[in-house]
């Protein structure tokens, strides 16, 4: 498969059958006679997750590191994408010499359950009808999301996993982790993140999905069988979100009040500012590696998270007589996740006498901090799993 093979080129279920033939990587099959519970009421079977590996597993299976990726993510944290071309969401912080060392740890990335990047979602075949399921893919949670990923961990022989680490919709998953399987992580970093989705994230959220509903090539989420795609839509979502990924500052630095190639206003639509250009081509190119009505699942699934519902609302509950070990990081200008946000789940955490670090980092950078060059925020990391892995006895990276 070439670079130049795009989702948003892709008009058929078969077109994107063959594209993700061609995905390279693992797949693991949940098969359709042991199928997967979900929060919903209903079992999916089978369920296809796809993942990507880093680094070795070590003879004890004990050096395994989980990392979960954000809304917009994927399976290819470490690599260049198979579609875009462009280097993986994380390789500033995983691989080998790195704080996510490929030399010590054997790294796994799974796409979610929901998403479009060879894990089942809304776009592959329902086995009832043979055509995409659309709309009648079942609603899904976060947890069920989690509820895979240990079914894969399962898989692969892996009893306790070192770490849990994500970033955002990431963060959602390690919590979940940590809450639902305490006996199975030994340390979870939960990276600007949240106990709950908030009323202002869940109207971001709305505004983009109504955006993709409000397509005329949305067809009720049935465009693969009508040979369209809802790129419009789905441009706007992204572009919607995209704004709360960044910071004021952020945004100033980078584009202020200037013009895009021209010396004056051109009294019109056009994208007369920098800015207006930067989100219209982020909305462009993001419809050539993402699925709409994926999108749809995935921010409701977001939107559905809140562990302290799962306790009677009281957070601290969720994590009675855990023994995981945990170091929450913020950022000071994320205003989509606040740093009052992980101070919440903190104090949830001292109040059961949990082993928690915290750090907030300060940072101009917006939500997306966690995903750029931020040296402090790797040094953290670095030294938390570092200390982590001393407490759990892992060799040092090489030996």
């Amino acid at each position: 498969m070439t670079t130049a093979t795009r989702l948003s080129t892709i008009t058929s279920a078969e077109e994107l059958a063959r594209l993700r033939a061609t995905l390279p990587g693992h797949r693991f099959v949940i098969p359709a006679d042991d199928p997967l519970p979900l929060d919903c009421g209903v079992s999916l079977g089978p369920v296809t997750v796809a993942y990507q590996t880093y680094g070795t597993l070590n003879a004890e299976r004990s050096n395994a590191v989980l990392v979960c990726h954000a809304l917009t993510g994927d399976q290819y944290c470490a690599e260049d994408h198979p579609i875009t071309g462009k280097p993986g969401w994380w390789l500033t912080v995983i691989g080998p010499g790195k704080a996510i060392d490929t030399d010590r740890y054997f790294v796994i990335c799974a796409n979610v359950i929901g998403g479009c990047m060879g894990s089942t979602g809304p776009s592959d075949p329902d086995p009832a009808t043979g055509r995409p399921y659309g709309l009648d893919f079942p609603v899904i949670t976060i947890a069920d999301m989690v509820r895979s990923q240990v079914r894969l961990i399962d898989h692969l022989g892996i009893d306790r996993l070192f770490a849990v680490i994500g970033g955002s919709m990431g963060a959602m998953q390690v919590l979940q982790w940590a809450v639902d399987y305490p006996d199975r992580v030994f340390a979870a970093v939960p990276i600007a993140g949240a106990a709950y989705h908030t009323a202002q994230n869940i109207a971001f959220h709305e505004v983009g999905r109504q955006a993709i509903l409000a397509d005329p090539d949305w067809c009720g989420g049935r465009y693969l069988e009508h040979d369209i795609s809802p790129r419009r839509g789905l441009s706007v979502a992204r572009m919607t979100a995209h704004v709360t990924y960044l910071s004021e500052t952020a945004l100033h630095r980078k584009f202020g009040r200037n013009l895009q190639n021209r010396k004056e206003l051109s009294f019109g639509f056009d994208a007369d500012f920098q800015v207006e250009s930067y989100l219209r081509h982020q909305g462009s190119t993001f419809v050539d590696r993402f699925d709409a009505n994926a999108y749809l699942y995935i921010t409701r699934a977001m939107d559905y998270f809140d562990l302290a519902a799962e306790h009677g609302g009281v957070l601290g509950k969720a994590f009675e007589g855990t023994r995981v070990r945990f170091c929450l990081i913020s950022f000071t200008s994320d205003w989509l996740f606040p740093t009052a946000e992980s101070r919440k789940i903190v104090h949830a955490l001292n109040a059961v006498a949990a082993n928690v670090s915290f750090v907030e980092i300060e940072s101009d950078k917006g939500h997306d901090a966690f995903l750029l060059d931020e040296p402090e925020f790797f040094r953290v990391l670095d030294g938390f799993l570092k200390g982590c892995a001393e407490h759990a006895g892992l060799a040092e990276a090489g030996s």
